[in-house]
């Protein structure tokens, strides 16, 4: 599985257009498996779903991993923050910058453990890990980890009403930690929308970051 991620994370990051007139080329990296996932993708594009706000941050999003730690794992994650986050209401810029705020000062360390027991790139706790169907040591997986996450925030936006905002603060928490996890996590978001920038990318830089400031 790791592979036919990558692949597709290549062919993201060369500019391989989503829409309904290139589905047959998207699909050619997963017609090799049929996992749940595969299912998932095949079954997204057939629908005829434009996907290119989703691909073009994974460029942007790896060369923000990049600087924590190497080009192929940096491209491994994007591809997966894109994976994940297919079927969902979020972006790969949220899932990214998530991870980005929770081990970036780790290297984006799948083996991260922080000083409260959070586990993976994405921390989550053992007892949420479980919560949504994981065991702890799985959150050493980066596939696992990032799924769990996506279930995480879910879980999150129903507590936050629906604001995705607040539900990426209630991810870390409440109180004063919450308070620094969340100024920090909006640098990050910063720091992708200014690689999309640099992609020649205003538009949706302009309009991804005033989705993100406060009322």
């Amino acid at each position: 599985m790791k592979k036919t991620i990558l692949i597709l994370a290549a062919m993201l990051l060369m500019g391989v257009s989503c829409d309904k007139s290139h589905v047959n080329q998207a699909q050619a990296p997963v017609v090799g498996g049929d996992t749940e996932l595969d299912r998932e993708i095949r079954k997204v594009m057939e629908k005829g779903i434009n996907l290119e706000e989703r691909r073009r941050q994974v460029p942007a999003i790896a060369a923000a991993f990049a600087r924590r730690t190497n080009p192929e794992r940096a491209r491994w994650l994007a591809a997966l923050c894109y994976l994940k986050t297919l079927g969902t209401s979020f972006m790969p810029m949220d899932l990214a910058e998530i991870a980005l705020a929770e081990t970036g000062n780790h290297r984006l360390s799948a083996r991260a453990v922080s000083h409260k027991g959070a586990l993976g790139v994405w921390q989550l706790m053992p007892y949420r890990a479980r919560s949504h169907g994981y065991e702890p040591e799985d959150m050493a997986d980066d596939e696992k980890c990032a799924a769990a996450a996506v279930r995480e925030l879910l879980s999150k936006m129903d507590m936050a009403k629906g604001d995705l905002v607040r539900a990426k603060k209630l991810y870390c928490g409440v109180g004063p930690a919450a308070n620094a996890y969340e100024t920090k996590r909006r640098q990050f978001r910063r720091e992708i929308l200014d690689e999309l920038g640099k992609l020649g990318l205003k538009e949706a830089v302009v309009k991804q970051y005033k989705a993100e400031q406060p009322s």
